[in-house]
């Protein structure tokens, strides 16, 4: 760590460095009272010294923006969520002697949290009954094969999973619990399942009389088949079961507070190459509330009226919230320079929205600005514009940074199209700067104006930083999104070069010193344009698809790579585009020093690409550098390892554009 502390000291300018990433505290899941007077959310310290997050549940008072720890010292603490009546509070949490996740609930009037549940497997969600006197949850069935396991035979069949998989994957099924603790019910049972490996689950709906709830239903616990799921629901008395959406890819439903409308989430069309969109049924009637938007939502939640609804989305470099009527025109929210997103994805630019939306139609949110990390803010109303209660990042308030603002620009096929630039600190007008492009992952996200770590990291550096948003991305529409359907690397390849030449046009970058990065999707790109322009002193590739054929039959979405395509890799109407698609078959004409970065046991982006990748560059005389975070996830989350990928990432930058 030497060399960290070195490079993060260096200068007496107050900016952005390496050592004040173990500063920022990250936000989350915030759930506004049913009175809407406090907010309970999660706070995220990272600790160096143990490279782990200190976890609390904390409680902020919305009136004066006092805020109190409700929670701490507890693993795997997450999920908290109000009773109907606002007097107690329930969390997820693990279990010292079950040694699983259990959901535990605490009276708001004083004493202990209560474990109501002691499921051996774990509660991956939950929910409450309208009257507060029971709480439906979700766990994982017992492996299929405990019995074999047990007498030392492991072999288990191959269908959907992915390649790190070391048995069978049992599905996941609906229980009811008293809220007071006792013994839990099972309401589901089957093949089918109610989460996906290593998809999740999705909160279980109840209906405004406690007697059905309603889950998103997967044909089986295996992602790769998860565009067939449908909506069911289950009598809570009887457990008999039916369908209520029919309509495949339907997903994240919730009942109406009032009235007996219901909303889902569904790719609009059913098309899985466009935006998600917020589908509602009326008097017995669907339709997608959200068509005269035509994008990708990200979140709703209603309002409690039941008339309309807060949705949740990119609109060109800004992540806002709308408020959607049941039928007619949305109208946008002023959220001022908020962005409607924590903004701490480790290597792209958008997160989950955050959000929730109290009985008194109060809206609580976690939300960014350029030069400001997540704080909790609070909307009075959908007319009120957001009012700040935390302030857990103020030590960034007194750093120099670099000044972040949107680039559009006419792109190839006639799409308008956009992108953030952040500029290096201590910008001087006239002078030219070497440029890092750091390309988003996804692809179905979008680079906004929120805080972003890395492009801060780089400007503290001396680089000036493009976010371009190519097609395939979220904020401009179904139309964008929708083009990268059968040209996954072409046309992005072209959206990204044309926005290039629009930062170029602009005077202050030096085209001899232009690097081009980013993980997953951006390190894909990374990897297309390194291997189709001759532009480039300096590649990262972090988790890069090199090879489509391999990434499909290997990682755990499998299918999910055919929705760009239409087809299979192995068939004769996709033999050829999914060849000529993977960056692999053009390995050759990279001359680009680049440096690869990868977890090992990604089941996202197998490490298999990037192991390719490295051999292609290395035998073709390319300067290369691989480096291997022993991970399970897709991208590093712990501190230290953040760290160690932002330094790598920077200093490779550094080594060869300056």
């Amino acid at each position: 760590m030497a060399c960290l502390l070195a490079w993060s000291s260096a200068g007496a300018a107050a900016v952005f460095r390496l050592d004040d990433l173990q500063k920022i505290v990250a936000l989350s899941d915030p759930q506004i009272s049913p009175n809407g007077k406090a907010i309970a959310l999660t706070v995220s310290t990272p600790d160096w010294k143990t490279d782990k997050y200190r976890i609390e549940i904390d409680l902020v008072d919305v009136a004066s923006g006092t805020r109190r720890t409700l929670v701490r010292n507890r693993e795997n603490l997450s999920s908290p969520r109000w009773s109907p009546d606002g007097e107690r509070l329930a969390f997820l949490a693990e279990d010292a002697k079950t040694g699983a996740v259990q959901i535990f609930v605490m009276p708001m009037n004083g004493g202990d949290a209560l474990r109501v549940t002691d499921d051996k497997q774990g509660v991956d969600d939950y929910s409450w009954s309208p009257d507060g006197q029971s709480i439906a949850f979700i766990a994982q069935d017992p492996p299929l094969n405990a019995d074999a396991i047990k007498a030392h035979n492991k072999v288990f069949r191959v269908t959907d999973g992915h390649f790190l998989l070391t048995r069978d994957v049992a599905p996941w099924h609906l229980w009811v619990v008293p809220a007071e603790g006792g013994k839990a019910r099972r309401l589901t049972k089957g093949q089918f399942s109610l989460g996906t490996e290593p998809g999740g689950t999705t909160t279980p709906a109840w209906s405004r009389d406690g007697k059905r709830i309603a889950f998103t239903k997967f044909p089986d616990a295996y992602w790769a088949q998860s565009f067939r799921s449908v909506i069911a629901e289950v009598d809570v008395a009887s457990s008999s079961m039916r369908t209520l959406v029919a309509a495949q890819t339907s997903d994240d439903f919730k009942f109406a507070p009032a009235g007996d409308a219901y909303a889902f989430l569904r790719p609009r069309d059913g098309d899985q190459n466009n935006g998600d969109a917020v589908y509602v049924s009326v008097d017995g009637k669907i339709h997608d509330a959200t068509a005269a938007l035509a994008r990708h939502f990200r979140n709703y939640a209603w309002m409690p009226d039941g008339q309309s609804l807060i949705v949740a989305g990119g609109l060109g470099t800004h992540t806002v919230l709308w408020q959607q009527p049941l039928s007619g025109k949305a109208r946008l929210l002023d959220l001022g320079n908020v962005e409607a997103n924590n903004g701490l994805g480790t290597t792209t630019s958008d997160d989950t929205i955050r959000m929730s939306v109290s009985r008194t139609g109060a809206i609580a949110l976690i939300g960014t600005t350029a030069n400001h990390p997540s704080e909790l803010y609070v909307l009075a109303s959908p007319n009120a514009k957001p009012r700040r209660l935390t302030n857990v990042n103020a030590f960034v308030d007194n750093l120099d940074l670099g000044r972040t603002e949107s680039i559009k620009w006419e792109g190839p096929d006639g799409f308008r199209e956009d992108g953030v630039l952040t500029y290096p600190v201590g910008y001087e007008r006239g002078r030219k700067y070497p440029l890092v492009l750091v390309i988003h992952g996804g692809p179905m996200i979008t680079s906004n104006e929120g805080f972003q770590r890395l492009a801060q990291l780089l400007a503290a550096s001396g680089f000036m930083v493009f976010q371009p948003n190519y097609r395939g991305s979220t904020g401009l529409g179904d139309a964008y999104q929708h083009a990268i359907y059968r040209d996954t690397g072409d046309g992005p390849g072209k959206d990204v070069m044309a926005g290039l030449a629009a930062v170029e046009k602009l005077g202050v970058v030096d085209p001899n010193r232009i690097g081009v990065s980013g993980w997953s999707y951006g390190g894909y790109l990374t990897a297309w344009l390194t291997s189709h322009y001759d532009v480039w002193k300096a590649a990262v590739a972090g988790a890069p698809v090199t090879d489509w054929l391999m990434d499909y039959s290997i990682s755990y979405y499998q299918e999910g790579d055919a929705y760009f395509f239409g087809s299979s890799p192995w068939t004769s109407e996709g033999w050829e585009i999914w060849r000529a698609q993977s960056p692999i078959n053009h390995v050759r004409n990279v001359k680009a020093p680049t440096l690869i970065m990868a977890d090992v046991m990604d089941s996202n982006v197998p490490f298999v690409n990037a192991m390719e990748w490295y051999h292609g560059l290395r035998d073709n005389g390319v300067p290369v550098e691989f480096y291997a975070y022993p991970e399970t996830s897709h991208v590093p989350h712990d501190i230290v390892q953040v760290t160690d990928m932002y330094r790598r990432w920077i200093g490779w930058m550094k080594k060869h554009l300056e």
